[in-house]
């Protein structure tokens, strides 16, 4: 099946739907920009115990996270260590890169 804008800001969805963030205090809030054949903004806001996947930017953000689509497929799935997505380029990280680190936890 070919990755599209929307499954992948699905799949952020689906990912985070079952995350346990009652550790995170105040809102941790990132704004991942889609590059290369798969186009698009979204965001991922954790506030409140609750974590919000709306495909908006989000101005007041810890964090840009950058990549194609299928780095940041495996990301959330586990496919791939965000260090080494970072210190190799294909993911970049704008912004509050422990902030990033921390989010990316909620997806064991």
């Amino acid at each position: 099946m070919a990755m599209t804008y929307e499954s992948v800001v699905q799949a952020a969805r689906k990912k985070f739907l079952n995350a346990d963030v009652s550790s995170v205090n105040g809102t941790l809030a990132f704004q991942i920009n889609l590059i290369g054949k798969v186009e698009g903004i979204f965001y991922i806001e954790i506030k409140d115990g609750r974590v919000s996947v709306e495909p908006y930017e989000y101005y007041d953000r810890n964090a840009i996270i950058t990549c194609n689509a299928t780095n940041f497929t495996k990301l959330i799935n586990g496919k791939l260590d965000p260090v080494i997505g970072f210190t190799t380029g294909k993911i970049k990280v704008d912004g509050d890169v422990n902030a990033a680190l921390e989010m990316v936890k909620f997806l064991k």
